[in-house]
């Protein structure tokens, strides 16, 4: 059974009398334990799309399902990343991620809501910092703990919007393939139970690299361009994979998505007729 089935969203906003369309007659569908990206330029509607399936951005029509259910607002089985950290700056790290768990499981003793915090913090790398504030962490460190804490809670669906955007390139690199780790072991660490990703981001190399599949979108308003399946096996060696002819030929299609221009494409169209 597909996890997440988009069908046909449309989302719009009003402004002084005006309605915008943020969102026109998106669908798709995400199965589980699938790794999805969905990329696009700047305006397409890629975190409205996330505060969809958040449960916080309502749809002006059209219906989005999670194991056959509709979504009437935020629910436990989806946890979120956010491009910027979002971690309680009065709390230790460790505690921020106790907080996580405790959102999930309410009836937990603060004895296993710790012993669980100190273990996401070990899986991060970051055991050695569980009593530090976050204004004592880089921010690298910050989203190692933002990441512990969302995968602590164990939920079912992970939303991540553009979490490594603020990221410099070699620590953006390292929580790729931490991420990519994590995922691939599972809510057991035994591989067999993935999560479901949605992973929002404008890099073409960090969607290929991450993806099973990746949604293009497009503005104006925010519509699927494309779905492209990623055809490389996991796991995946990321100098060898972007050293090859099929990965470059991926990246040209997308590229060529990504900057396309429709609006302009229809004037030729139409000029041609």
């Amino acid at each position: 059974m597909a996890t997440i089935e988009i069908k046909n969203i449309s989302v719009d906003y009003k402004e002084n009398g005006r309605t915008f369309n943020a969102l026109k007659d998106v669908s798709f569908t995400i199965n589980d334990g699938e790794f999805v990206s969905v990329i696009g330029p700047s305006g397409c509607g890629k975190s409205t799309f996330l505060s969809v399936l958040e449960g916080i951005q309502p749809v002006s029509q059209g219906q989005v399902l999670i194991e056959g259910k509709e979504i009437d607002g935020p629910g436990t089985d989806r946890g979120v990343v956010f491009q910027h950290y979002s971690l309680f700056p009065w709390l230790t790290a460790r505690k921020n991620i106790a907080f996580g768990i405790h959102q999930t499981n309410k009836e937990l003793p603060k004895k296993d809501l710790n012993r669980i915090a100190d273990e996401y913090l070990k899986k991060v790398g970051l055991e050695k910092f569980g009593r530090k504030y976050p204004s004592q962490l880089s921010g690298g460190m910050q989203q190692r703990v933002a990441i512990a804490r969302t995968l602590a809670m164990n939920t079912d669906i992970l939303l991540m919007d553009e979490p490594f955007g603020a990221i410099d390139p070699k620590n953006r690199v390292t929580l790729q393939e931490l991420l990519l780790q994590l995922w691939s072991e599972g809510s057991d660490g035994s591989g067999e139970k993935k999560k479901t990703v949605v992973f929002v981001t404008h890099d073409i190399d960090e969607a290929i690299f991450l993806s099973d599949k990746i949604i293009m979108m497009a503005p104006n308003p925010g519509h699927v361009l494309k779905e492209v399946t990623v055809p490389f096996e996991r796991p995946r060696n990321r100098q060898e994979l972007f050293s090859t002819n099929e990965y470059a030929e991926l990246r040209r299609e997308l590229m060529e998505l990504f900057y396309r221009d429709e609006k302009n494409e229809n004037i030729f169209e139409e000029a041609a007729v």
